[in-house]
């Protein structure tokens, strides 16, 4: 077993912050607040609706909807009802990053980016709050208090990671409670409820568009923090969430490939080389176990040369060079597992492209891993229960001494879900 679900040699990180105290009329700065849409009509009205409640000043926010090709009606909805909304009209689906940054490209002189999900409702409170802390200079980017639509169980309130960057939202599925009422320090901050310092989202590359969607905000979150920055999670800022309303209506395989090749490519890009050496081969070994998990692969014993009843077998060196040579018969592949293997050579087949990637990062570093590992809230946190899985990720985590990085930092009371 890794050390760190053991004893502990330090002391759990306090990651609590001051509140701040409350802008004054003159102090609320500019902010635009962009909306991704991809055939989300449905959700619209209720968003827009809480947005013109909010208690700011008119003049000084601006709402934005990014439509990436809806099909559903979705830009003659917004045409028609909510003409005080921005809408850019895109001819073909460009992600939740690039769409993002587009939106924010299109901004008019903003203090403040706002990114927000298309199926969230706030409270009108939610604004003031959110940009608090940035305007008084403890953080650059926040992230709200979400909850569930009906208001019952939380969706997040600050983010975490396992150490080979599997995203944690922190009180997902809870019931509301006193633990949520308290700001604090967060890894990254949910793309779905955030804002950041516009000049800060410049100058750190905005969202990864290489992502396309998920995990782009753990990566930013992640990156702000190696430049310098910090994240806060905000607690007065409240807003109310329809949990993957977008991501139901998406082919499971396309799904698992950003689920499973984004996590790699964040942990590639911010870990610092030493880290990195030390995570890289158990982050893709685990990678690949899930695969062969998600594979339906069952007679293993077919491709066992030591399993044949007779090694003299005629033509058997004509069948085995058939095979070796691409002839002979296929196997039939779960395509989630064909969806994993993908996302693994997106970066092993990339290699060259990815270090560079990864060297802007690094020339910039400002914050040591060391400081940031208090954030990951799990880092040893297992995904799957299946018993060869459980081995390799305990067995790889204490041979590489990742578990001995993380000794004492685990903050969290239970795994997330699943």
């Amino acid at each position: 077993m890794s050390s760190s679900n053991g004893g502990s040699k330090r002391e759990l990180p306090d990651l609590t912050v001051a509140p701040v105290r409350p802008l004054e009329e003159s102090e609320l700065p500019r902010c635009s607040i962009v909306i991704l849409n991809w055939n989300g009509r449905h959700h619209l009205a209720g968003c827009f609706e809480s947005l013109a409640a909010l208690d700011y000043p008119k003049d000084r926010v601006e709402v934005i909807l990014v439509d990436n090709a809806s099909t559903d009606g979705s830009q003659k909805e917004v045409r028609e009802k909510h003409g005080w909304v921005r809408l850019i009209e895109n001819e073909r689906n460009v992600g939740f990053s690039a769409g993002c940054n587009q939106g924010a490209r299109e901004a008019r002189d903003a203090d403040l980016l706002v990114f927000l999900n298309n199926d969230i409702r706030v409270e009108p409170a939610f604004l003031r709050e959110l940009v608090a802390p940035i305007v008084r200079g403890t953080c650059a980017l926040t992230t709200a208090r979400m909850y569930s639509w009906d208001g019952k169980v939380m969706n997040s309130a600050g983010g975490g990671m396992n150490f080979h960057g599997l995203g944690i939202q922190r009180g997902y599925m809870d019931a509301p409670g006193a633990e949520f009422e308290v700001p604090r320090a967060t890894l990254f901050a949910c793309g779905g409820a955030m804002a950041i310092d516009a000049e800060v989202f410049d100058d750190i590359g905005g969202f990864d568009e290489e992502f396309f969607a998920y995990y782009e905000d753990v990566d930013l979150g992640w990156r702000a923090w190696v430049l310098g920055h910090e994240v806060h999670y905000v607690p007065g800022a409240v807003c109310y969430h329809h949990h993957s309303s977008t991501s139901a209506r998406v082919p499971v395989e396309r799904l698992r490939l950003l689920q499973v090749r984004n996590p790699l490519l964040a942990c590639f890009k911010n870990y610092d080389d030493e880290r990195l050496r030390q995570v890289l081969p158990a982050m893709l070994a685990l990678a690949t176990r899930r695969a062969f998990l998600s594979s339906g692969i069952g007679d293993l014993g077919a491709y066992r040369i030591e399993h044949l009843a007779n090694l003299r077998e005629p033509g058997l060196v004509a069948k085995v060079r058939e095979r070796l040579t691409g002839g002979g018969s296929s196997e039939s592949v779960n395509r989630v597992a064909v969806a994993d293997l993908i996302a693994i050579n997106d970066l092993l087949g990339r290699w060259d492209h990815w270090m560079q990637r990864r060297q802007a990062v690094q020339s910039r570093r400002k914050r040591s891993d060391e400081d940031i590992f208090r954030l990951f809230l799990r880092p040893m946190w297992c995904i799957e229960d299946e018993e060869g899985y459980r081995e390799l990720h305990e067995g790889t985590a204490n041979f590489l001494g990742i578990d001995a990085l993380f000794e004492g930092l685990t903050t969290m009371e239970k795994d997330p879900p699943r």
